[in-house]
């Protein structure tokens, strides 16, 4: 109770909560008074003037904050401290979204599955063990703890709120499972089998590992992984993309850079660092251009860590590093998910460089880009946000298709300078090489890239130290990335071979215009660095992301929700007509529609324009109309360039003109054209076009537009001209894929079995085939080509046009720009290379491999020949001595016509006559030979001995 008391007075006064409502404190009466005081208040009870009065009591009233049970909860100092230094969590809660239906893996060296934090949310079908081979990734107990890792990253994702247990997860009603693969030996096939796990069923997949964070190694996902992600990408999540989430590395103390890390230096994967929890660089954060975003993390000894499940069903307050980092950004993402899960891989990353904070987080090279975005080497594009993500997400429409653009520096150069030159740019002692290479961004082609997203710079150089070597890449914005800073630890001489340094710091920047290409060399005279080559690679969009008009569910032919038709998009011309768009009813009937020459493409853009006066209103989960006029669509056809006229004429003007020809129609515009995530060079774009569209109609339309651009015209005639199949495509008995429909937007010409014989520009000649980018073993050059046709045959000189093609590189080059040996700008396997030219990889200097390698047959054919004689000739010596069961035995034959005996014979047979008729020829010859004792008399003789050719007479019996 207290002293304030509030009435009715029937005229006016000053302090007054209401109108007629005043409010009174008695000076006599304490604050807070434990007793009525009606005394002091009666008489103003009878006053006239009152009509009602009451004494104000102190109630009890709680700001309504997300408060866990949670023992931990107080503590998780990253989620609940609030001021904008939290990452904005709990305002994401608020609005309902906590990862529910998002599935989350964590691949590390597994998770505990029955924690009592974690188990309601686990999810087995996003777990395996794939060191053990089985479906459970229960991780090895030991006296250390050492696999408590992927159960401390799993607890940040998705532990259970409000459970009186341990802490609470970023997306804490999200399903989470676990990979159990760093336990053991990890291979490609251990690294891709762990990516590639279940990718219909997993949405986010969380990794704080990679190659040895320790200064000197340079390394990335071998084979079978990088196919891994890019199956994830290409094919996950339905066709939306699987969304990989990396930890930056902790190599910081060792002076390592994570462009050096092939797996957070990839597009594909969303490089998340380090913040402590006062807002500074940690001391084992690595900076470089690949870092996409910051969550936080621990620092150094006096700062907070992070709260998260522990190995034996325990607790811990020391999580740390960006493996902790990681996992929550793998929550916020997941929350992101739970708003719209129609968002494909590369639209994630968007939402992440839009909504991440550069506020309150200390680095000394903040800049802001060529569109205003701030950047830093540390902490990437910010601070995640939740709240911002979940709010963005809601409303998001699908980036349009991803376009590749390659420029080999090669190519530029070849044209100002020798080719021998190239191969030889030396970049100076203490002193820098400075590569300027001018693109167009592939403009005029299907791969033009107008606004960016992520840049490579694919670089092959030698050095003898290549931790002196410092590389930064300038954007024609100016905007100057380090791709490659010192490392004082790395003493290698391989230089690198191919290498991506990708940086994410001229996102939404333009393409177009000269890139400039730094190479600094911080070694001594006697430490050379030479330039081979080097390949800028643009990834971007032809249009700008965030005006983009439509959106799809996946990067197949599936579309968006009906929902997201909700979605207003504006066009400047129509700022002023002050009418909301409206969507398409969903009876809109959707068709291909795509027109090919053997030289142009040409596209239409269909726009939807609802001519009923109606409103829509929100009910349940659509629109729904309030009036019947849905038959009013109509589908308006024009092209870029006159969207481009119609603009600048006055909107009042345009809507004068349209109430002339339509006075119900409404100005508002909503274009349908479709855009995919990954939309390759021969697949159409759905067009959404009216299907009773007539040619009186049309003429209207078309005449409106000519007439605004003070073009007017009148259309004598139109006609429709449909190509197709006499029978059903898909009951064609076709055994291998038609190369026709693969060289339409590549090729100038077709013969009539669909084999290219011309390219159109900016594509190289293959076999058969028009390629962006010669493989492999081939190097791109230029050919004259005649001209056929009517203008050669009036001609009186040939007449020739260039075109690209691809030609064979030398057989000791991997790639090369030429076909001659000292042309080669990487050496094929088997080769290594010395001086200027790739030669044989020689054994001791003089053996060549491939004769070692039938020198080595004839070895082995030779010790074969030498033991099969040995084991013949013992065969043969045993069996001449009897040695064997199925040796012969030989008699002894006296040959009567010799002079002498040459043998000596074992008489053993009893056929054999030995009389001592046949002794006279023993004779002239001492021999010494054994009468068997199995005839002990013969001819009144004894067995015996004969010496010397005399047989000594055995007595006789009595």
């Amino acid at each position: 109770m207290n002293r304030d008391i509030v009435y009715v007075l029937f005229d006016n006064g000053r302090d007054f909560i209401l109108p007629d409502y005043y409010h009174f404190q008695h000076r006599k009466v304490s604050k807070r008074s434990t007793y009525p005081s009606s005394h002091y208040h009666r008489n103003l009870a009878y006053d006239p003037s009152v009509r009602w009065l009451e004494q104000q009591v102190a109630k009890k009233r709680v700001k309504r904050e997300i408060i866990f049970n949670d023992p931990k909860w107080p503590i998780m100092w990253y989620l609940n401290r609030g001021g904008g230094l939290d990452m904005n969590v709990k305002q994401a809660w608020q609005q309902g979204y906590t990862g529910k239906g998002v599935v989350v893996t964590i691949l590390d060296d597994g998770i505990e599955k029955d924690h009592p934090d974690l188990k309601k949310n686990y999810d087995e079908q996003a777990s395996y063990d794939v060191n053990g081979h089985d479906p459970d990734p229960q991780p090895r107990y030991d006296y250390s703890n050492e696999n408590r890792h992927g159960t401390r990253c799993a607890g940040e994702v998705a532990a259970q709120a409000d459970n009186h247990i341990c802490s609470v997860g970023v997306a804490y009603n999200a399903w989470i499972g676990g990979v159990r693969m760093l336990d053991g030996d990890v291979t490609d096939s251990v690294e891709a089998q762990s990516l590639g796990l279940n990718p219909q069923h997993i949405h986010v997949y969380s990794a704080s590992w990679g190659p040895d964070d320790d200064g000197r190694t340079v390394d990335g996902p071998a084979t079978l992984a990088r196919k891994a992600f890019y199956d994830g990408i290409t094919k996950g999540r339905g066709g939306l993309g699987s969304i990989f989430v990396w930890a930056s590395g902790n190599g910081g103390r060792d002076g390592d850079n994570c462009n050096c890390d092939g797996y957070t230096n990839s597009i594909y994967t969303l490089s998340i660092s380090s913040s402590t929890e006062n807002g500074n660089v940690p001391w084992y954060s690595e900076a470089c251009s690949s870092t996409l975003a910051t969550t936080y993390s621990s620092g150094s000894g006096g700062e907070k860590q992070i709260v998260t499940t522990d190995l034996r069903k325990e607790c811990t307050e020391t999580h740390t590093g960006t493996s902790a980092s990681a996992p929550l950004a793998a929550g916020l993402i997941a929350l992101a998910l739970q708003a719209n899960p129609s968002m494909t891989w590369r639209d994630m990353q968007h939402i992440v460089v839009e909504t991440a904070k550069p506020d309150n987080l200390n680095a000394a090279d903040w800049v802001s880009n060529g569109v205003g975005k701030k950047v830093s080497h540390s902490f990437g594009f910010g601070l995640m946000d939740a709240s911002a993500m979940v709010s963005l997400a809601r409303n998001w429409t699908t980036v349009p298709p991803q376009h590749i653009c390659e420029i080999r520096s090669l190519d530029h150069n070849s044209f100002h300078q020798p080719d021998h030159l190239f191969g030889n740019r030396v970049v100076p002692m203490n002193g820098k090489l400075t590569v300027p290479l001018y693109t167009d961004g592939c403009e005029g082609t299907v791969n033009h890239v107008k606004y960016l997203e992520h840049v490579q710079a694919r670089i092959t150089m030698t050095s003898s130290r290549r931790g002196e070597i410092q590389i930064f890449l300038t954007s024609p914005s100016l905007t100057r990335s380090t791709l490659l800073a010192k490392r004082t630890r790395d003493l290698s001489r391989e230089g690198f071979n191919n290498w991506a340094f990708m940086t994410t710091h001229n996102w939404g920047e333009p393409a177009k215009g000269q890139w400039t290409l730094e190479i600094e060399n911080g070694g001594s005279q006697t430490r050379t660095v030479r330039l081979r080559d080097w390949v800028l690679v643009l990834y971007g969009t032809d249009s700008h992301p965030r005006k983009s008009p439509t959106s799809v569910r996946s990067a197949n032919n599936d579309y968006r929700r009906y929902d997201d038709w909700t979605r207003p998009h504006y066009y400047p011309f129509f700022s002023n007509f002050n009418h909301t768009v409206r969507p398409p009813p969903p009876t809109t009937t959707t068709t291909t529609t795509t027109t090919t020459t053997s030289t142009t493409t040409t596209t239409a853009t269909t726009h939807m324009v609802d001519h009923g006066g109606s409103e829509w209103s929100r009910k349940g989960n659509g629109r729904h109309r309030t009036n019947h006029h849905r038959k009013n669509w109509e589908s308006f056809i024009f092209g870029d360039s006159m969207n481009e006229a119609f603009a600048s004429k006055s909107p009042a003007y345009a809507r004068r003109k349209s109430q002339q020809l339509n006075p119900a129609a409404h100005t508002c515009v909503y274009e349908t054209l479709a855009k995919k995530s990954n939309l390759s060079s021969n697949q159409q774009y759905p067009r959404n076009i009216r299907p009773k569209l007539t040619a009186g109609k049309l003429i209207n339309i078309l005449s409106f537009y000519s007439c605004l651009l003070l073009l007017c015209s009148e259309l004598k005639e139109w006609t429709l001209v449909v190509m197709g199949t006499e029978k059903h495509p898909l009951k064609q008995n076709v055994s291998t894929p038609s190369s026709a429909a693969s060289n339409t937007f590549t090729c100038a010409g077709v013969t009539s079995n669909g084999i290219c014989i011309e390219c159109k520009p900016g594509f190289f000649k293959m076999e058969e085939h028009c390629v962006a980018h010669c493989p492999e073993h081939y190097f791109g050059s230029v050919q004259a080509v005649h001209l056929a046709g009517p203008v050669q045959i009036n001609s009186s000189k040939p007449l020739l046009h260039t075109q690209g093609v691809c030609k064979p590189c030398h057989t000791s080059c991997l790639t090369c720009r030429g076909p001659s040996l000292m042309d080669c700008f990487q050496c094929a396997s088997g080769y290594e290379r010395q001086a200027d030219a790739c030669e044989k990889t020689m054994i001791w200097d003089l053996l060549d491999p491939e004769i070692l390698k039938h020198l080595a047959w004839a070895i082995i054919l030779c010790i074969g020949a030498i033991i099969i004689f040995f084991v013949g000739f013992v065969i043969m010596q045993a069996r001449e001595r009897g040695r064997l069961c199925w040796s012969v035995k030989q008699n002894y034959i006296p040959d009567w016509t010799k002079g002498a005996y040459n043998g000596v014979s074992v008489l053993d047979d009893p056929e054999v006559d030995t009389s001592l008729s046949n002794s006279h020829d023993l004779r002239g010859k001492p021999s010494v030979f054994r009468i068997s004792s199995t005839y002990p008399n013969i001819h009144g003789f004894r067995a015996g001995m004969v010496v010397g050719g005399r047989l000594e007479p055995a007595e006789s019996k009595a």
